[in-house]
C-alpha cells in the first residue's frame, strides 16, 4: 500500500488499468530484469564514488550525479520513454523548480541534468521508490510550519555547498494536465545572504505524452494510487509514449525582492509552458 501522506491531490476518476495479457507479463519479466541488473550495477558503482566523495572532497557529489544520470536515461529507455529536452538546463548556484505528475519525475529531471531533489519526509518510506530516493542523496523534509526554519536551514547549506536543488511547489503530485498553486515557503532558502549574486531559479515544466490510444493522463500517479500496479502497467505495455522536460529561462535572484513574488513567477512560467505544449 500507498502510505498516507499529509496533501494529497484527487480527480473525480482514475484511468482504468486494463488485465495484463500473457504477452504483457514476458515484457514485465524482461524489463524487470534489466532494471534489476541496471540499478544493481549502478548501485555498486555508486556506492564506491560516494565513498571517494566523503574521502577526497568531504562528502560533495562532483561524480556520483553522473551515474544517476546514466542510470536514469537507462531507465527511460527500458520502460520505452522517449525524453525529449528542450532548452538548457542552467549552470552555476540555485535550483530549479518543477510541475509534479509521477514517480517517473525523478528519471526524467535527472536524465537531463545532474541534480539533487528535495522532496516530503514520507517518501523516503515508500516502497522502491522510496529507496530509489535515499540512494540518489534526495533531501527529506517535514512540510510543516514548526520545522520550516530548520528545513530552510537544511537546504540552505546544500545550496552553499553548491549543490542544484529541484524540488515540487505544488507539494503533491498530480495527473499532469494541470499546475497547482505554487507553495512559497521552500523558495526561503533560495534568498539567503551567502548566496552569490548570480544565482538563480529554473522553472521547469514537465509534459507526458501517453501511447497511441492511451489516457492522456496514463503516467500521472497521483491520490490513492498504489506503485506496484502503476509499474506494472508501465512494465508491461506494448508502445511507449514521450515525456518532454522544457527549461525555461533561469530567473535572477536579484530581480525578486521575496520568495512569494518567485513563487508566483514560476508557477507562471511552468504553467504557460505546459499549456503551449499540451499532452496528447
Amino acid at each position: 500500500m500507498r502510505p498516507a501522506v499529509t496533501v494529497t491531490w484527487r480527480s473525480e476518476d482514475e484511468p482504468e488499468t486494463p488485465p495484463i495479457s500473457r504477452t504483457g507479463w514476458l515484457r514485465v519479466g524482461a524489463r524487470v530484469a534489466v532494471l534489476v541488473v541496471m540499478l544493481a550495477a549502478g548501485l555498486v558503482v555508486l556506492g564506491l564514488l560516494r565513498l571517494a566523495e566523503w574521502i577526497l572532497r568531504g562528502g560533495a557529489r562532483v561524480w556520483s550525479p553522473y551515474v544517476v544520470q546514466t542510470v536514469s536515461r537507462g531507465a527511460l529507455v527500458v520502460l520505452g520513454i522517449r525524453l525529449r529536452v528542450q532548452g538548457q538546463p542552467m549552470r552555476g548556484q540555485g535550483g530549479m523548480v518543477a510541475n509534479h505528475a509521477s514517480w517517473l519525475d525523478i528519471f526524467v529531471l535527472n536524465a537531463p541534468a545532474r541534480v539533487t531533489f528535495v522532496s516530503k519526509s514520507e517518501v523516503a518510506n515508500w516502497p522502491g521508490i522510496g529507496f530509489l530516493a535515499r540512494a540518489t542523496g534526495t533531501i527529506f523534509i517535514d512540510r510543516n510550519a514548526r520545522d520550516a526554519g530548520r528545513q530552510r536551514d537544511i537546504l540552505e547549506r546544500q545550496l552553499l555547498r553548491g549543490g542544484q536543488l529541484v524540488f515540487f511547489p505544488e507539494g503533491t503530485s498530480t495527473d499532469g494536465k494541470r499546475v497547482l498553486p505554487f507553495k512559497s515557503t521552500l523558495f526561503a532558502a533560495f534568498f539567503t545572504s551567502g548566496l552569490p549574486s548570480d544565482a538563480a531559479v529554473q522553472p521547469v515544466t514537465v509534459v507526458y505524452e501517453p501511447p497511441r490510444g492511451e489516457d492522456p493522463r496514463y503516467y500521472g500517479w497521483w491520490g490513492d494510487m498504489e506503485f506496484g500496479p502503476h509499474m506494472l502497467k508501465l512494465l508491461a505495455a506494448a508502445r511507449g509514449g514521450a515525456a518532454t522536460v522544457i527549461y525555461h529561462a533561469p530567473l535572477a535572484l536579484g530581480d525578486y525582492p521575496d520568495r512569494k513574488l518567485m513563487a508566483r513567477e514560476c508557477e507562471r512560467r511552468v504553467r504557460r509552458g505546459l499549456a503551449l505544449l499540451p499532452a496528447k
